[in-house]
């Protein structure tokens, strides 16, 4: 009986949960600004749950609201190796705590496939909103500074490949798409 219950409970989760669309460079819907979260309600923890779980399929360890075609200011991030630890980061504003960057090997979810070294500040002070609506702050540093700084970016409609010179982006742009007319 007990199993019963159980595959009807996690039946029942797997229905709210569902893989999203990420949307890939060169679309131009990545380059919209994301608009602030007013009400951290059902409708918002539906959508965490929805983009942890695209993330987590992707695979992948950060993902913006912007990337699955979702203009509010949300991230989800999971930096633990066992995808234990999932993070959720509402309405997020940072700032740069000292001079030093981390010149970072990045990919992304949404230019997939490619890889660039960029540089951002190593340690930033963070504030935002958790999945209920609280209000925290932190200090993270090294990887996980510019994990959220590449996912505030997509917020602002700004992707990593920006960072790079003209003629790198273009050549990725033209790489994506050709494969993207190969699929279609």
């Amino acid at each position: 009986m007990l199993t019963v219950v159980y595959a009807r409970l996690l039946e029942t989760r797997h229905k709210q949960m569902s893989l999203l669309n990420i949307l890939e460079f060169p679309d131009p819907r990545l380059r919209t600004v994301a608009k602030p979260v007013t009400d951290v309600d059902d409708r918002v923890r539906i959508l965490i749950k929805n983009m942890l779980e695209t993330m987590y399929n992707a695979p992948g360890i950060g993902l913006a609201a912007t990337q699955v075609n979702v203009h509010q200011r949300i991230i989800v991030m999971d930096l633990s190796e066992d995808a234990s630890k999932p993070q959720v980061f509402i309405n997020p504003e940072i700032e740069s705590l000292d001079d030093a960057t981390c010149p970072t090997q990045e990919g992304c979810l949404s230019v997939p496939g490619f890889y660039e070294t960029v540089d951002r500040p190593e340690h930033i002070r963070l504030k935002a909103l958790d999945e209920d609506g609280n209000p925290f702050e932190m200090e993270p540093n090294g990887l996980m500074a510019v994990c959220i700084q590449h996912e505030i970016d997509h917020l602002n409609g700004k992707l990593f490949v920006d960072y790079l010179s003209a003629f790198k982006r273009d050549r990725i742009k033209k790489k994506l798409e050709k494969l993207q007319r190969q699929k279609d």
